[in-house]
């Protein structure tokens, strides 16, 4: 398990990437205090000016619906430690959205130019006029 990277994983490089070329400026593993009592919330890229936090998703570590595997081995305790991490994923965004963050997630598969419009659309959206 220590071999599985927190941060700078291949699909958030790219995403990075995509939007830097696009002139964005961001924070990376950037700790979201949302509220008192909470521990922070470590978004993969965020912009803390618009209040847009933005998470990359392993495909396994978060299950995606399309790629997402079971393990065979031990699969009661991979079963619930996935699950796990998705519950959390979707309280991190409850405590960001209740908090006025616009959260904005994105399976590793996907293709990062096309998510990196997504987000260059919302910041726009976002950003004051």
């Amino acid at each position: 398990m220590r071999g599985n990277r927190k941060r700078d994983t291949k699909p958030e490089k790219a995403l990075r990437s995509s939007l830097f070329r696009r002139g964005l400026r961001y924070r990376v593993n950037y700790p979201i205090r949302a509220t008192e009592g909470v521990r922070a919330i470590r978004a993969d890229i965020v912009f803390t000016s618009v209040k847009l936090a933005v998470f990359v998703d392993g495909c396994f570590w978060h299950r995606c619906p399309a790629h997402g595997t079971r393990p065979r081995r031990n699969s009661h305790y991979w079963d619930a430690k996935l699950q796990r991490n998705v519950e959390r994923d979707r309280h991190y965004d409850g405590i960001l959205s209740e908090a006025g963050w616009t959260v904005l997630r994105f399976w590793e598969h996907e293709d990062p130019d096309k998510a990196a419009a997504i987000v260059e659309n919302r910041l726009a959206s976002l950003s004051p006029r």
